[in-house]
């Protein structure tokens, strides 16, 4: 997954690190159910930046599990993946999306 990734604009996540996230506004509510609809259970997440939209790096996040509620919003378990580089800058239904490359660790 490096082509057109759903970016979720919020907060800053690490490797293996649980991010548990409370969805509710519409575009990422649709942005969250794609990801479970297609399978990939996974959207990349950076902090905000008031030039490019979002940060030039970020993590993935895997979801690991969604609770929906009744009114549409929904509970989302995540834990860091990857870290990554953005490419690319993109939008898809009112949510953001990115071409990235995966970082690589010097390994020691």
């Amino acid at each position: 997954l490096t082509k057109n990734v759903p970016m979720f604009v919020c907060t800053m996540a690490y490797p293996t690190v649980p991010c548990p996230l409370h969805v509710f506004e519409p575009r990422y509510r649709l942005m969250i159910r794609r990801s479970m609809e297609t399978g990939t259970k996974q959207f990349g997440m950076c902090i905000s930046d008031s030039q490019n939209g979002f940060a030039d790096y970020g993590c993935m996040l895997q979801i690991r599990n969604v609770h929906f509620l009744p009114d549409g919003r929904s509970v989302v378990d995540t834990v860091g993946g990857k870290r990554f580089r953005v490419l690319q800058r993109g939008m898809k239904d009112g949510y953001c999306t990115a071409d990235i490359e995966y970082l690589e660790d010097v390994k020691v």
